[in-house]
């Protein structure tokens, strides 16, 4: 899927939203004890349910790496569902790999060669070295860590450097050369919406994965009127106030009436700022 691809399929959706499958096992409706595969079986009803207001899902790999062998093939349960169910829907493997030479080809080979998903979350840290080798493959993305939502993000991301740069400001500068507009996106937190203009000023035709809307607190119309371009640009993530707005028998019910409540104001906004 390219740039132009997934903005038509946001045209057609009236909506940027991605769900986060940040599917914690505690938290899984006592509903589904009986499942063999409790994780995947909650995954599935909350496809199903959200699925005709979202453009993309963004399950988050640690949720399933920790149960091992069982964790991963939950996942891929998940991604070939959405795959076969949903085959126009985009899928981002939040994974934030970031490492080198044979290993970095490696995690590429993992999640791009089996068409397990079609963009892979990355720390540029280490330099191109970490993320040439996701540009192998035609159709696939690479999303970038740029400017985080976390509380220690200043740490680093926001350290100003020898020339008045910000060290995020860099990266996005450094890291816009790499690719295209049709594989490179980056992940910009919403609570940081009103430093938007910032990273616009420098990426202004990439998509941004925005996450923190929701339960993290970021404003969602602030999103858009800051980091908003002609093609929308913005795949805005929900997590934990989709999936889990409910832990009765009725959580795929509730989780889909949260994602038509997002979608609705995304449509909004796409009126207003796409003229």
């Amino acid at each position: 899927m390219n740039s132009q691809q997934l903005f038509d399929a946001i045209l057609r959706k009236r909506s940027f939203l991605c769900v986060g499958l940040d599917t914690d096992i505690r938290k899984t409706p006592a509903c589904l004890g009986g499942e063999a595969d409790p994780q995947s079986a909650f995954n599935r009803a909350v496809i199903d349910a959200t699925a005709p207001y979202t453009v993309c899902y963004k399950p988050n790999l640690a949720f399933y790496e920790e149960h091992g062998a069982a964790g991963f093939a939950s996942f891929e349960k998940t991604v070939r569902y959405i795959r076969e169910k949903h085959p126009d829907i985009f899928i981002i493997a939040d994974a934030k790999r970031g490492d080198i030479g044979n290993t970095s080809q490696m995690y590429a080979r993992a999640f791009f060669e089996q068409d397990l998903v079609d963009a892979v979350t990355l720390s540029p840290y280490m330099g191109s070295d970490t993320v040439m080798p996701f540009y192998g493959y035609p159709g696939k993305w690479a999303v970038i860590l740029a400017l985080t939502s976390n509380a220690s993000a200043s740490d680093f991301e926001l350290l100003e450097l020898a020339g008045g740069r910000k060290l995020y400001e860099q990266v996005l500068a450094t890291s816009s050369a790499w690719g295209t507009t049709d594989n490179t996106m980056y992940v910009v937190g919403a609570t940081q919406a009103a430093m938007l203009g910032s990273v616009r000023a420098i990426v202004p035709d990439h998509f941004l994965l925005v996450p923190g809307v929701g339960a993290q607190g970021g404003s969602l119309a602030e999103v858009a009127r800051h980091g908003m371009n002609s093609r929308c640009g913005l795949l805005v993530n929900s997590s934990r106030g989709v999936i889990y707005a409910d832990s009765s028998e009725r959580f795929a019910e509730v989780a889909g009436e949260k994602a038509r409540e997002l979608r609705q104001e995304m449509d909004t906004l796409l009126t207003q700022y796409l003229k």
